[in-house]
């Protein structure tokens, strides 16, 4: 029995480390490339399984020379991976990542197998969603297939976690089933329609949330932590201090940390507290999996 039931998707990164981004009609050449396990699900899930987590994922790849390993370093990570299916005619999904020397990415992902997951999968999974604590999904895959996971969470009983990341506009039933809704400034500003920049702005934003349905929200702001709201209580957890490497596993660092602790009965802030020093640990190493941190290394912070 999985504690965390992740459904998501799974990429293989394409990292190019440049010292500038092009400009429109420009060449930037001399950047470094490396490549890397990734996708929002699979790295959510892998880091929900560092902290010591017991994690299943749903999820698809294609037949290409890609999904075979990714689905091998998910089961090394200590995943469950028996509902993760390859697609025949389909490619796996792909991530283009742009690192520049601050640590500051732009990411471009093409779907692929991702979109291959359906509602009928997320059915056919009902039984091992019935058995975790928490269910976490995120937008890389179809909105609909997120959809179907939350409301058999919500038929079931299991809290659901939805990183609305990418953001889509869902409807209010959706939003009504989450506990919490997990965003960025970008995407809490989505939602909103207003601009969301700082820690002052993201505490009016996170209590502004609960009005379109969740019943909490969580918002991260990169190095200035996170804040959160639940209807009876808001606050901002700031994240330690870290030599910043590479900032793009971190949000999905902090998903999984979240996760793990709601998972074993934790309240909103201690988890989000949690999570913060989790998605500081991992900024300080290249990669998004690969900068995944330990119990040991999140405590430390």
């Amino acid at each position: 029995m999985a504690e965390v039931f992740v459904v998501g998707s799974i990429n293989q990164d394409f990292v190019l480390k440049v010292e500038r981004r092009p400009q429109p009609g420009e060449t930037v050449t001399d950047a470094e490339l490396s490549t890397h396990h990734g996708g929002k699900g699979a790295n959510q899930a892998a880091a929900a399984a560092r902290l010591g987590a017991s994690v299943a994922m749903l999820g698809r790849v294609g037949d290409d020379e890609f999904g075979g390993p990714q689905i091998r370093n998910l089961r090394e990570r200590g995943v469950d991976t028996s509902l993760i299916e390859h697609l025949p005619g389909w490619k796996t999904g792909s991530a283009f990542i742009t690192v520049t020397p601050d640590g500051e990415n732009t990411i471009t992902v093409a779907p692929g197998a991702n979109r291959g997951l359906t509602d009928e999968d997320i059915e056919a999974a009902t039984d091992a969603i019935g058995e975790a604590k928490v269910l976490v999904a995120q937008m890389e895959v179809s909105p609909e297939t997120v959809m179907r996971a939350v409301e058999v969470a919500a038929r079931l009983g299991i809290r659901a976690l939805v990183n609305l990341a990418p953001p889509f506009e869902v409807p209010r039933r959706l939003l009504e089933k989450l506990d919490p809704l997990i965003v960025n400034e970008h995407e809490a500003a989505f939602l909103l329609e207003e601009k969301v920049e700082g820690v002052e702005a993201a505490l009016s934003a996170a209590v502004k949330l609960l009005d379109l349905g969740p019943r909490s929200a969580v918002i991260t702001l990169g190095a200035s932590g996170a804040v959160f709201a639940d209807g009876g209580s808001s606050g901002h957890l700031p994240a330690p201090e870290a030599e910043v490497v590479d900032t793009t596993g971190a949000g999905d660092a902090f998903v999984g940390a979240l996760a793990v602790k709601l998972a074993r009965g934790a309240s909103l802030e201690e988890a989000v507290a949690y999570a913060a020093r989790a998605g500081a640990a991992a900024v300080t190493k290249e990669g998004a999996q690969g900068s995944l941190p330990t119990p040991e290394e999140v405590e430390a912070l």
